[in-house]
């Protein structure tokens, strides 16, 4: 697929000779968005004092954005292809900023949750496009060096979030944490404006928005169904009911795009062993980081006790070891040495090894938590770049925005999966120790109806007893994906490097396998 040149930048110029400057720009658009998946963490225990918030409406305050995102991406990344990224750049900070005006005025949690919804719109814009305009002006020799960089900021947005949060909230209420999204939309609009190139590709797919629908409506139900598992029970109507619903729409997603003429997600990728693996490898890094930085604000807050600025300040060290190794530059510098399966191996069994080091040795105190979190930040920052340049070199260069889709498609679910998940674990084993407390809408509100010191210890010891049971189960699902993930690359490589190579047998895996670096 060609474009024309109706756009004086269209498939934008190798080498721009301000794209250090346009990347530091894009940056900290991506920075803002991200923050938003777990700055709201620190703010539970506000959210449930001042909107009477019960735990499932905490976990759709959180769900609400990964799942909206996550249902749009795709489509999004297409229509930046289509008509132009650096418009839907545009389009999307300011709809961030009016969703986090809304979000920071909510006076209830069904206010808050439809403004986190409306902001995940705006972040769906923002996530896809920002890595496609990396992929448009750097050249082959540097884009590696740019993804680099720009995955360092996808996981200092993730894990800087609880810190930034609980600054805010020791100084201000907790609709301050997203008030303070607008001046820095505002900012980002007028650079982005001055700075960044337009480039699109005018004959490229029209956005596949029945596609978008059935995405949404489909892993909403099914993460529906995740979080209200342990209230309802797990064999309940209604949550067996809106599983099943979740995974017929999903199927259904799958048919249509196999014969949509435009699909929001065209299946032939899945025909690439090193796309495939890459997949499997970047939901289950988002699920280990997502899940396990929900659970640790509740544990340093519940459990041990720490205000929201403290909270935030210990979970720092998980940020900090990402972004000393990624400027260190370590997973560039082991990607040609190991192997890019090997680096993403070694890197998520770094991350399951944290997040056991948190379930086994965080309860006492501290001190085995910081050993986790420090782990764990060595294992994202050699899985993570690996796997975001393997998903965008398995796509061709004019579907950058689709790829980038892809990808922020795969952290955003792996987000929303991870938090509902581990949630569910944690609800499950709390409900089973302590089952006169199940009716509670949320810790504090059974800590508040126990009628006596020693229930309350019980019911306390029952939630950190909860908090390692989810920690141990995302060690194990991280270290089984990473495995598998490596296991598809390493099979891939094998059959690119073979005498007849994967063109022998199909041309569409050829094509992508060829853009494979």
């Amino acid at each position: 697929m060609t474009a024309t040149t109706a756009e004086p930048n269209d498939l934008a110029p190798q080498g721009h000779p301000q794209r250090w400057l346009i990347l530091g720009v894009i940056c900290l658009a991506q920075l803002t968005v991200l923050l938003d998946n777990t700055v709201l963490n620190v703010a539970i225990p506000s959210l449930t004092t001042e909107l009477d918030a019960s735990t499932a409406d905490v976990q759709w305050m959180i769900n609400a954005y990964s799942l909206v995102q996550s249902g749009l991406l795709l489509t999004a990344g297409s229509a930046a292809d289509r008509y132009g990224r650096k418009r839907m750049l545009v389009a999307g900070l300011a709809l961030f900023g009016i969703g986090s005006l809304a979000a920071g005025l909510a006076q209830s949690s069904g206010q808050l949750i439809a403004a986190r919804a409306g902001m995940g719109v705006g972040g769906a814009l923002l996530i896809t496009t920002t890595l496609a305009v990396v992929v448009q002006i750097f050249d082959d020799t540097e884009r590696v060096k740019a993804i680099g960089l720009w995955s360092t900021v996808n996981s200092l947005g993730f894990a800087t979030g609880p810190l930034i949060g609980g600054i805010m909230l020791d100084h201000f209420w907790w609709g301050a944490i997203f008030l303070i999204n607008i001046p820095v939309a505002v900012v980002g609009l007028i650079a982005v404006v001055r700075l960044v190139p337009e480039s699109k590709n005018p004959r490229g797919d029209r956005p596949d928005l029945f596609g978008a629908l059935l995405s949404t409506v489909g892993m909403t139900a099914v993460v529906y169904a995740i979080i209200s598992g342990p209230e309802h029970g797990w064999d309940s109507g209604q949550v067996l009911f809106t599983a099943f619903t979740g995974v017929a729409v999903l199927t259904g997603f799958v048919l249509w795009e196999f014969h949509v003429p435009y699909p929001m997600l065209d299946m032939h990728f899945f025909r690439n062993q090193k796309f495939i693996g890459a997949v499997a490898g970047a939901i289950l890094v988002a699920f280990g980081m997502g899940g396990s930085l929900f659970l640790l604000t509740q544990h340093l807050q519940f459990v041990l006790g720490y205000g929201p600025l403290e909270a935030g300040l210990r979970t720092a060290p998980l940020a900090l070891t990402v972004v000393l190794l990624n400027l260190a530059g370590l997973g560039a510098r082991l990607v040609p040495k190991l192997g890019t399966p090997a680096t993403i191996a070694a890197g998520m069994s770094l991350l399951a090894a944290g997040l056991g080091a948190i379930a086994v040795l965080g309860s006492e105190g501290y001190g085995g938590m910081l050993l986790g979190l420090v782990v764990m930040g060595a294992g994202i920052s050699l899985a993570m770049p690996a796997m975001a340049n393997a998903i965008m070199s398995a796509i061709p260069p004019e579907k950058a925005g689709v790829g980038a889709g892809v990808n922020g498609t795969l952290a955003e679910f792996g987000n929303g999966l991870g938090v509902a998940v581990l949630g569910a674990v944690l609800n499950s084993r709390f409900a089973a120790l302590v089952p006169a407390a199940v009716g509670a809408a949320s810790l504090p509100a059974a800590l508040a109806a126990a009628d006596s010191a020693g229930e309350r210890q019980r019911i306390t010891d029952a939630f950190a007893s909860g908090l390692e049971t989810s920690q141990l189960v995302g060690a194990v699902a991280v270290l089984a994906g990473g495995l598998l993930a490596a296991a598809l690359l390493r099979r891939a490589e094998r059959m690119e490097s073979g005498p007849a190579g994967p063109a022998a047998k199909d041309p569409a895996a050829a094509d992508s396998a060829g853009t494979a670096a």
